[in-house]
Order: C-alpha cells, then structure tokens, then sequence
C-alpha cells in the first residue's frame, strides 16, 4: 500500500520529506484485499495540530529536522492511544497534523477521551519545545466521515474526509493557542463538566451551525478532590430489573453488622449494564438504613494517575472536598489527624491535598526511597483510621480504574480493617480479573461475592421505556424494536430511546377506556399498534415511521464497531457483506454477493465467526440451538488455530449450505452502515435479483403470486435481474435455506415482545379470506417463512435502492402474503409501509399503476374486514373497484339498474373478445378480473352482515357482479389454455 500522502505549497520538498517521516507513521494496510473494501462511513475523532514554526528555522535542512522530531513526538504520545498520523501540511505558516482516533482495527472505547488526553499532552509537549502556548493549536471533533481510498489509482491515498473533519480544521484556525473540541467530543468522553469551559461562539468558513465548542481544561485541583458518583437515585421512579442484587445487598450489610467481618460486595457488568444506576440506588439505602456511607466513581484518567483513588477515597472521608481555601484544608487534616500521624509527616500530604504545611527536619533528611517507604506508611495510617473508624459503607463505581499505586495501600489494608465496600468493575481489566480470582479462592470467598449484571428481562425493559417516556403503555413494535436492540442493556435502551425522540419518530397521546375508534385508517393503526386497554397516556411510533430504516445512534455504532474492529479484516469483510442481506442470511446468497476471489475462504470464516460467538448456524427446530454458549468468551488463539484443523474444518464440510443469524442486530446494523451509499445500493441490487426466483408461494399454495397474475398487470415495473454464477445451482436447496431463515425471523418477531402483558385492543380475531377459496389457517405451507426472509427483504432492498416501483410491488406482495397467512397485524404494518411510500412520490410521474392502487384499497379492505372495521371495509373495496373500472352502486334505485345491466352479460362475447387479445394482454385482463372478484366477494359479505332489506339487494347485486367476472375469468383462462396448447401443436 501506499504511504500517507504528503501535502505542500513547496512541491519539491516532499520527496525529502519522506526521508525523515517515521514509517510508523505511515498507514499499511492488508494487501490481500481489495482497496476499495476499506472504504466505509465510520465514526472517528479527528485531532488537528498547528504548529507555528519559529522565526529561527530558516533552512530547509532545519525544518525537516524540526518535522522529524516533532512526528516522532507525535508517534509516542499517540501510540497509547491508538492514534494515527493521517496527513502533514507544511506551508509558510507553520506544519498541521491530522490525527484520527478510531481508523479499521484501531478503535478502542472512549475513543474521544483518548483523543482528548493524546490533545492535552500533544499540547504541553510542543508548548515546552516552543517556549509559549500561542505556537500550538490542537482542536478535536468526533462524527461520521469518509474513511477510504481516494484519488486517482496510480496517485492515491487513504484519508479521511467529512464536515468533521473541515470543522476541526476550522477551529483549531479561529481558537488559537488552547485545546478546543466539540459537542460531540464533550458528550462522549463522559468526563464530568469541570474538565471543560465553554468557549464564545466564532464564524467559521464553511460551518453553518458547528454547536457549542469547548475548552478542555483536562485536570484540576477540583477534579482532582471531587469523587461523587454521576448518576443520582431518582426519587420517584424506582431501579427496575435489580431485585436480586438488592436483596443481596441487604443480606451482606446484615451480616457485616452481625459478624463485623470485612466485607467486598462487587458487581461486574458490560458498559451500559447499569452499574452506576445500581451503585446510587445502593447507596441511598445505605442512607436511608442509619449509615454513613463514602461514594466516589473513578474515571479512566485516574488509571494512570498515581494516588488518584485513594486521594479522592480520603477527599470525601475526611470532608476535604467541602474546603475551598488551603487553610480550611490544612485546619480539618489537623484535627482529623491528630493522634494518628506524627506532627512531622503532615508536610507528606503537601502534594496530595495541595496543602502547604512545613517541610519538617526528619522528611528533609530523608533519601528517596526512604520517603517514599514513609508516604506509603502514612497513607496506611490515614486509611485505617478513615475505614476502621465510624461504621460506614464505601461505595467505588468503575473500581477497575483504581491505580495500582492506590491499590497497593488499599488492599493490606482491607485485610487488617474491618470495612464494608461494594464496587462496580467491567470485565477485561486487570483489576477485574484479580477481583474474579480471588473471588474463586477458597480462602478469599467469604470476604468477597462477586455478581455479574444479567440483561434486563423483556417486561422490564418495557417498563423502563414505559417509565423514561412518562407513559401508561407503549405500542408493540416499538417494544420489539428496543428489546431487540437493546439486548436488555439499560445504557442501549437509552441511547435508542433518545435517537426516537430527538429524530420526532414517536406519537403521544391520551386514551380514555370505552373511547370509540375514528372511522379512518389513521385510527385503525393507531389503535392496533397501541397497547392502550387502559386509560392514561400512551406511546406510539409515528405512521410515516419505518423503525427497520432507523439509523443506529453513533454511540452504539461506537460500541460495536469496536468488537468489530478486534476481528480480522477477512472477518470483517464477510460481515460486513452478510449485514447488507440482514441480521439472518442463507450462506447462498452470501455466496453470491462476495466477491469470486473471496468465495472459497468463506467456509471457514464462518466456522470462527461462529466459534467467536458472533453467528449462529440455525437449524430445524422450535426453538433454535445455539452452537455454543453466546455468555462464554470467545477462545483464545492457541484454541481456535488447534480447533479450526480438525473438527471446525470438517463441520464446514457438511455444513456447506444453511441459514446463519447475528447474535447481536447491533453489530449487524453496525456493519451495514459502514457501507458507502454507491456500493451499498450495488449489493442490494444483486441481492434482490437473487431473492426474487423464490418471490412466489409454496408447492402447496400453488407456487403463484400472492397477488394472483401481479407481474403481468404491472407493465411499469422493471423485470429483476437473473442470479448468475455458483450460487444459482440447487434451487431446491436455496428455497429450503429461505424457509429456515424465514423460521427465524418469525420467531424473533413473535417472541421479541414474551412476558409483555398484551391489551384486549391488540387480540384482534382473525377471518379465513374467502377471496383465497380455501381456509388460509389450514393451508400448512411455508409461505409463513418465505414472506419473512424473501418478500419482506425484497422491499426492503428496492427500498435502499429508490426504487419506488418495485419497493410498493413488494410491499403489496407482503401485504397479501400476511393475509394468506391469517396475520392481519403484519399486513396492517406493511400497507401502512406502503401507504408512506405512496404519499411520498410523486404523482405526475406514474410511479405506481393503475391496478396496484386498486390492489392497495382492496387489501385495505380485507385488512378492515378482519379487524372488524366493517364501515371502513366498504369504503376501501368501493374505492379498489372504483379505481379497476368497475363501480358499484351507492343507491337502491342504482343497484336495481345495475342487476339488469349485469343480467344482459353475454359471455359468448367476452370469451371472444379475451381470445383474441395476445397472451400478455389476456393474463393481464386475468389479473384484473380476479382483483374485482376478490373486491366484489368481500363486498358482499359486508352487505350480507348488515341484514335490512335494502343491504340485502346491494349484496345480490355484489353476487351476480361477481358471477360474471368468474364467468368472464374462465373464458380468459381457457382462451390462454387453447393458446397455449395451439403453440405446443405448432
């Protein structure tokens, strides 16, 4: 690969440039791949630095040697951070880096906090070689960019580009002389607000709105001493979902109070699990119990500061944190401390406490070693008398960030006090794993419970969103949006919750019990996806809201994009395409869509994806079994290299075909995104001309279109592509893979919501269609499946597409399969998909025929009919046979006249007239007859249901309409039948 590009206004200096640039920090990237798979949207931090260049350097010689020091000072402050060197501009004004935090395979949690530490110290570094602060600017923000290959193919580069990108361009030019970063640096770091100063807003070239821009002031005297926990115990809504570990809670207080035996209660949980939530509500029933307790909450900055735990520890014990001026400080140590410590080692907690006191004779004389072995025996001191003292309960939130300096005092000293402390850790750090050590140990396990934070339970989740939104209730697809997504992660649901809101996606509104439904289909919708069976104010998702096309929020993209980034970039890539088909996929069509030379490997990077935990195969069963435990961690390297050779290898043998699932629709959403929109839509073209061979029913329903003869009445609509290479063999064996797939998300629809009370409002009776001729709850068939993982993916691709034409036939088809299938709910979801769509074109361009919108009153109306909206039913059929040139009478004296113009059909005439139309012409004739027998059928159920004489007469007229149109449908069909045999004769 080629290095990262070198840009000047002095051209010929860039080959010279070259020469002292480390190679470090010059980007390679895997050459087994194609270039244009590292081209993706991604969320980044970009960090601009300028350096203006002082009036010493004159030579050439003198600023190549000052570029050179300079990047490699650049490269040791970054590195840490997983920070890379992307551009270098020189030009008279001075050098200005681009450095980006959170590139392919170098993304790491709290990136913007690395971003933001790497500024700081970039930022002093540079002040002291310069001399002065005004010759260093450095500005971060944090967003979606470009991330790829760009330019011509013998000149390219990898680079990064987006409004992110130019705003921290423009404001390290208009905020001179300091560290400025962003609202959406700010947000993410998550460092309490003290670290920051918001600074005046500027005009900046090319920024309409760039938000509120801050300083960061990094650490103070004030961060330093402050320790209280962020999240705050809300008073009037109560944890949810956290019995458990309030119980134990409760039970390991009593008994530290019976037995007075130390005691360490720790929680481990995923960021976003609710550890902090858990950890205030803890405390505050400490304090509602009578007891004193010490709460403070760690960031990842304090990691690396010395003493920075057991500062705070102290701070908050001994009430230093309340003191504003030095001489209260050193006023409450002294009377604190009195007895404790001698006289002469209070000037040791001069740099700790920033206190001044007198540097005594004894600690003057001392060497360094010796100090530092007395310091450590002072803080032993200090801290037993603050843990031994009063009963009190000590409270650590993220306790996995303690220093080891800290630790080493804090841990004999636990040993040797009696105290009681719970904690908070998450798993992959070094504390944690000592914690969940000794835990296990024999000896330890009395002094020690360790608890791991499960997931929420679906009701609970439900009733967290219930509780956040201020709502009695809340619809059901909003519920299997958040439970699907949210994994029963609190922090997840949140964040997603949040994106609804600040994206306007959710409707409020009031219900009263016994209140009657509006006659339109606005109402029926809304009444049917609310779970309103009781008064109060309730949530809904917003009718022109499609929840499958909601963009997943950048803090969660955040989050799986680093486990995706710990993956191989084979891995990576086989994901990435699978996530365009959806979060289940047939390994066919995966087949189809990677590219030829990626083909043969994909056998075995399934086999390790699924050993990683992240797929799963499906298999034909109720529920599914998964290959291994998805709580278990996935194995190390030394086991996946001596499992893939022997029984991996021979399961992708057998297992050469079959329907796999991301276990987390996070990270599936996560890797579709990353897709640039001109790929994207070119996979979602080749996926839909595959998935488009198997878009008809089953063997047992007949294997036609679920809207009889629909491709022959749509003559607008383009013809898909055919699938071609080695995916097309075995169709038999691609159908099978489509049903298993279809199982899955059936299930994973149905049993999304499991444990949510359902309303009386949402049991909705279910109506055999006659328009099929036969019972569709009898018909045991897999169009069930095959509309989940064919016809419902096929929408959703044309809809990637902006293909309106293709996207309405699709959703028509859904339509109509959920129908067939006896699921009214699902074809109420589709037809409003699609009355959103049709809302949105445009008219004057003839996006959708004639026949589909006479198609989507009629299923309109059979939706209305099934849900008992009888009125509403006869106003969508009227409608459908309006618009299919067959209108019906709305008056007695109009419906006599009509029976004996219907009596005077002559069906010598039609079958004449249908034999000599051509055969696309006659099929299409077909389609619309059929539609209008379908129409008038249901028409005349409604009218038979009403029962006065005069709806009796509407309902014979229905009948004899129809019996001509099956009349006239016959002759059509066995005109195509004569046709046909003629053709075979010839």
């Amino acid at each position: 690969m080629r290095p990262t590009r070198v840009l000047s206004n002095r051209p010929k200096l860039v080959e010279m440039f070259r020469k002292y640039i480390p190679e470090a920090a010059l980007r390679k990237l895997d050459d087994r791949l194609p270039l244009d798979l590292f081209s993706e949207l991604r969320p980044v931090t970009s960090l601009f630095v300028h350096l203006q260049l002082s009036a010493d350097i004159i030579s050439t010689a003198e600023v190549f040697e000052f570029l050179h020091s300079a990047s490699r000072m650049l490269l040791e402050i970054l590195s840490p951070h997983k920070g890379e060197v992307n551009k270098v501009l020189l030009c008279d004004k001075g050098c200005t880096f681009l450095c980006v935090f959170g590139l392919i395979g170098e993304k790491l949690p709290y990136k913007s906090l690395h971003a933001l530490q790497s500024a700081v110290q970039i930022f002093n570094s540079f002040s002291t070689m310069f001399g002065g602060k005004k010759a260093v600017s450095v500005a971060v923000t944090s967003g979606m960019v470009f991330c790829g290959i760009t330019g011509h193919p013998l000149r390219n580069e990898y680079t990064v580009l987006g409004q992110k990108v130019n705003l921290a361009a423009r404001m390290m030019v208009r905020y001179p002389g300091l560290v400025s970063c962003d609202a959406a640096t700010y947000a993410a770091s998550r460092l309490p607000p003290y670290y920051f100063k918001e600074l005046p807003e500027r005009k900046m070239k090319g920024i309409i709105r760039p938000g509120t821009i801050y300083q960061y002031v990094g650490v103070t005297k004030a961060s330093i001493l402050d320790m209280s926990l962020t999240k705050e115990r809300s008073e009037y809504a109560p944890l949810l979902g956290r019995e458990k570990e309030i119980d134990l809670f409760v039970s390991c207080l009593k008994a530290y109070k019976d037995f007075g035996q130390s005691h360490i209660l720790a929680f481990e949980g995923t960021m976003g699990s609710g550890k902090s939530h858990l950890l205030a509500e803890l405390a505050s029933l400490g304090q509602a119990a009578g007891h004193r307790v010490v709460a403070m909450e760690l960031l990842e900055v304090n990691v690396r500061q010395s003493f920075s735990a057991l500062r705070k520890l102290m701070a908050k014990a001994l009430g230093l944190q309340d003191c504003e001026l030095r001489s209260d400080k050193e006023r409450v140590l002294q009377a604190k401390l009195e007895g404790i410590i001698e006289e002469s080692s209070y000037c040791l907690l001069n740099g700790i406490f920033f206190v001044e006191f007198p540097v005594s004779d004894k600690v003057r004389k001392m060497c360094e070693p010796q100090r530092l072995m007395e310091l450590h025996s002072t803080w032993a001191k200090v801290l037993e008398k603050v843990m031994g003292g009063e009963f009190g309960i000590f409270v650590i939130d993220n306790a996995h960030f303690i220093d080891p300096a800290s630790w080493s005092i804090v841990s004999p000293v636990l040993q040797n006090v009696s105290s009681f402390m719970v904690m908070s850790l998450a798993p992959g750090y070094v504390r944690t794993e000592a914690f969940c050590k000794a835990a296990g140990d024999s000896a330890m396990s009395q002094n020690i419970t360790y608890c791991h934070l499960d997931k929420l339970k679906s009701s609970a989740v439900v009733q967290k969103v219930c509780q956040d939104l201020g709502v009695v209730s809340i619809s059901r697809d909003l519920a299997r949006f958040l439970i699907q997504r949210s994994l029963g992660i609190p922090y997840y649901c949140e964040e997603l919750l949040r994106c609804l809101r600040r994206n306007d996606m959710l409707l409020f509104h009031t219900r009263r019990r016994g209140e009657k439904a509006e006659g339109s289909w606005e109402s029926l919708i809304a009444t049917s996806s609310s779970s309103a069976g009781s008064d109060g104010r309730v949530c809904t998702i917003r009718p022109d809201v499609n929840l499958e096309n909601t963009v997943l929020p950048v803090t969660l993209k955040e989050i799986a994009l680093s486990q995706l980034d710990q993956l191989k970039p084979l891995k990576q890539t086989v994901l990435k395409y699978a996530a365009v088909i959806g979060p289940v996929f047939t390994t066919q069509l995966l087949l189809h869509v990677l590219p030829a030379d990626m083909r043969h490997k994909v056998n075995c990077v399934l086999t390790m994806l699924v050993k990683d935990n992240i797929l799963k195969w499906l298999k034909n069963t109720e529920v599914p079994e998964d290959v291994q435990d998805p709580t278990k961690r996935p194995g190390t390297s030394v086991q996946a290299e001596s499992d893939v050779e022997t029984p991996a290898l021979r399961m992708t043998v057998v297992q050469q075909s079959g329907a796999l699932a991301f276990r987390v629709v996070l990270l599936q959403e996560a890797a579709y995104q990353l897709w640039p929109k001109r790929q994207r839509v070119a996979l979602h073209r080749t996926c839909a001309a595959f998935l488009e061979r198997h878009a008809h029913k089953c063997k047992s329903c007949g294997q036609g279109e679920f809207v009889a003869f629909h491709r022959f009445a749509v003559t607008s609509t383009q013809d898909g592509g055919r699938c071609q290479g080695s995916a097309d063999q075995g169709d038999s064996r691609s159908w099978e893979t489509l049903v298993l797939a279809g199982e899955q998300l059936k299930r994973d629809r149905t049993h999304a919501t499991e444990g949510r009370p359902v309303a009386k409002s949402e049991q909705t009776t279910e109506v055999p269609s006659k328009a099929d001729g036969k019972d569709s709850g009898a018909c045991s068939c897999e169009c069930k499946a095959i509309v989940e993982s064919v016809l419902v993916p096929l929408a959703r691709h044309y809809m990637a597409m902006g293909d309106a034409a293709r996207a309405f036939y699709y959703l028509l088809e859904c339509a109509a399969a959920y129908l067939h299938v006896s699921n009214s709910d699902m074809a109420l979801v589709k037809l409003n998909e699609a009355e959103v769509l049709r809302n949105s074109v445009d008219k004057k361009a003839n996006v959708i025929a004639r026949f589909e919108e006479a198609t989507f009153f009629s299923l309109k109306g059979e939706v209305c009919y099934r849900m008992g909206r009888m009125e509403l039913a006869k106003k969508m059929i009227l409608e459908a046979l309006s618009l299919l040139k067959r209108k019906f009478p709305r008056t007695t004296v109009g419906a006599l006249v009509k029976s004996q113009v219907e009596k005077l059909q002559c069906a010598a005439y039609v079958a004449r007239r249908a034999a000599s139309l051509p055969q696309e012409a006659r099929r299409k004739r077909l389609a619309w007859l059929l539609q209008q027998s379908c129409c008038l059928s249901l028409l005349e159920q409604l009218f038979s249901l009403e029962g006065t004489s005069s709806r009796q007469t509407f309902s014979r007229l229905a009948a004899r309409m129809k019996a001509n149109t099956d009349r006239a449908a016959d002759s059509c069909r066995a005109a195509d039948a004569h046709r046909r045999g003629g053709d075979e004769l010839i």
